[in-house]
């Protein structure tokens, strides 16, 4: 079919022909979703059935080494399969949903085609694989500055230096350079997260029913409902569900800009004590006059390796068990998870800072409740 022809053919806003008055409207939010749903079942079972071949020729380890890359070149193979060539996703033909240029009202170009399926694959691929190490740099550059801003605030104030201080209390801004590095390093894996953001397009899409996916906001591509619809039947959306993520999203900001208060406040309190509780806190000078031993920064070595001690946590069992399942090592800090699944305490921290699940099970694992095991 030509563009021309599917541009008369399949415009929400013109007729198939003169003896037709029917006309292609937009897909609404369920019928978006479901056919989302029916392709994210099926490229599961895809990747189920590539992990089970790379398996048979390459052995397990070597499948849950290079499972995501497995799962995203699957994807990429069914889209480049489907869409990129100009065909319709199974999703897309099992809901009756044609995608269309939402500027143009044509059928989507090469272009656009490739360029959703690369934004859509490839980009959240690349963001999961770099994410974690610039977080670690950026982590570990904010707890030097925060050390070194510590050390010229208590030599400014005279700490170092006399021995006694004054009562008198000063008024500090709480936003100081200090205090905003404070801030983003606690904040860190937030600020330099992008679900914030896919969380706004997902309202968006409840209320308007377009732009599913973030990378179909990003090339226009919105979904035409090409099965005739009877004049008694009645399309709905989901506005319900959007206003209960906006809700959502406007708690948290509020119990966010809450806490932000609070701890504006306390910081007010703490330096209107001023030198009083400077005085008692001899630790305190201590750990500043020896900056090359600052607190905040992650300890390098670990302090049980099983590697280097076999002794360590001697009651696990020697082989397979004593190595871990994500850098196949010997476990370094060994750590359980809620689930009951032992990993390194660094490879298992770094995992639920990205997916806070259990790379095995899959359960859901908070960080705080990771338990370190000793011997």
């Amino acid at each position: 079919m030509a563009d021309d022809d599917s541009h008369i053919a399949l415009s929400p806003s013109s007729t198939l022909g003169s003896s037709t008055s029917h006309f292609y409207p937009f897909a609404t939010s369920p019928d978006v979703i479901r056919s989302h749903e029916k392709d994210a079942f099926l490229t599961s079972s895809l990747v189920q059935q590539s992990q089970g071949i790379v398996r048979a020729l390459r052995g397990a380890r070597f499948a849950h080494t290079y499972s995501d890359t497995i799962k995203h070149l699957t994807e990429l193979l069914y889209f480049s399969l489907t869409t990129a060539i100009g065909n319709r996703t199974l999703g897309e033909e099992y809901c009756d949903l044609v995608q269309l240029e939402d500027d143009t009202l044509r059928l989507p170009s090469i272009g656009r085609r490739v360029g959703y399926i690369l934004s859509s694959i490839l980009v959240p691929w690349t963001l999961q694989r770099i994410l974690p190490a610039l977080r670690q740099k950026i982590r570990n550059k904010l707890e030097r500055n925060i050390a070194r801003a510590q050390l010229r605030a208590a030599q400014q104030a005279g700490l170092l230096n006399k021995p006694t201080f004054s009562n008198t209390p000063t008024q500090k801004s709480f936003f100081t350079k200090l205090h905003m590095q404070q801030y983003l390093l606690e904040h860190l894996d937030s600020i330099t997260s992008v679900s914030p953001i896919y969380a706004l397009s997902i309202a968006t899409f409840y209320f308007t029913g377009s732009y599913y996916h973030l990378s179909k906001r990003l090339w226009r591509l919105r979904y035409v409902f090409t099965k005739k619809i009877e004049e008694n039947e009645q399309r709905i959306g989901y506005e319900v569900l959007g206003v209960l993520l906006v809700l959502q999203i406007a708690v948290q900001g509020f119990l966010h800009a809450r806490k932000l208060g609070a701890s504006m406040n306390e910081d007010e309190v703490s330096s209107a004590e001023g030198g009083e509780s400077r005085s008692e806190g001899g630790a305190l000078i201590s750990s500043i006059q020896n900056p090359s031993a600052i607190p905040l920064l992650p300890a390098s070595v670990p302090l049980y390796d099983l590697d280097e001690d076999p002794s360590a946590v001697s009651w696990i069992p020697e082989g397979q068990q004593r190595k871990c399942t994500l850098c196949l090592e010997q476990f370094k800090d060994p750590s359980v998870t809620t689930c009951g699944h032992v990993f390194c305490w660094i490879c298992v921290r770094d995992w639920v800072r990205e997916k806070p699940e259990c790379p095995l099970c899959r359960q859901e694992v908070l960080l705080s409740k990771v338990l370190p095991l000793r011997g």
